[in-house]
């Protein structure tokens, strides 16, 4: 018979073997049962801006990433209060804050639209009365004659040529100075919803010309006004940019051309 002495190895082998199994198979539960442990963060959303989707139907934008509903306006040549106007007729849920990417917007107006109301223009102290409309200038449509002629929005040296990065002309000057409307029409945008272009005005000629004043550090007219060719309508400024200046472009059916041949 062994004794207690001769039998101690195979016992703490033994021993150990055991643990050594409990120790793996605790490992391996705990692994297998990582997969139901509760998530601490939200799963990330998917960007679906690169999904298929259908044939985008006439008269309609898909919305991609970067988007808002005033920059879809304006590359597309119109108000975005009657972009939102269409859109809320068409779908009484939509919500012209909220747009997602893949989302089809009306950008062209459907059979028997009206323009969106505009707000009768009154006075204002910030407004000379040097500057107010005339009567003939007041009437509910501005229509330019056909090639647009602007006179200069703005004194100062032109530092940024029209190009293909470039959508507009920059003109330099200082904090305050004023920006003039280039041409007779309505404000169809005045505000800072636009990434890169600050304090931002947008003046609507016809149913084809848009002209855009953007950087401005004091906006002077609002969204329906009626404006004169001349008429001071904002303060130069260096919003959403790195100096003072006034980047100016002219819009022809939503598309940016170079407004130089056209200033006057």
């Amino acid at each position: 018979m062994r004794s207690i002495t001769q039998m101690m190895p195979t016992l703490m082998s033994n021993t150990l073997s055991k643990s050594f199994l409990i120790v793996l198979a605790a490992s391996v539960l705990l692994v297998a049962g990582g997969c139901s442990v509760p998530r601490t963060k939200p799963a990330g959303v998917t960007d679906r801006s690169g999904g298929s989707y259908e044939p985008t139907p006439p008269g309609y934008y898909r919305v991609k990433k970067g988007d808002t509903l005033a920059r879809i306006a304006l590359d597309h040549g119109q108000a975005p209060r009657d972009v939102a106007q269409w859109n809320s007729a068409a779908n009484p849920g939509f919500n012209p804050n909220v747009i997602e990417v893949g989302d089809l917007i009306l950008i062209k107006p459907p059979a028997g639209a009206k323009p969106a109301r505009v707000a009768e223009k009154k006075s204002s102290p910030a407004t000379d009365k040097a500057d107010a409309p005339s009567p003939e200038s007041s009437k509910s449509e501005m229509i330019a004659e056909p090639g647009i002629r602007l006179s200069w929005p703005a004194k100062g040296k032109v530092t940024g040529e029209f190009n293909e990065t470039n959508k507009g002309i920059d003109i330099a000057g200082k904090v305050g100075e004023p920006v003039m409307a280039a041409a007779d029409g309505k404000v169809v945008y005045a505000g800072n919803s636009l990434r890169g272009y600050g304090n931002l005005v947008i003046v609507k000629h016809d149913n084809t010309y848009l002209t855009a004043y953007a950087h401005n550090s004091k906006l002077l007219v609002k969204e329906g006004d009626t404006v004169r060719k001349g008429q001071k309508i904002a303060e130069m400024g260096d919003t959403d940019t790195t100096s003072a200046k006034l980047h100016f472009e002219l819009r022809v059916n939503g598309k940016p051309v170079n407004p130089t041949p056209y200033l006057q």
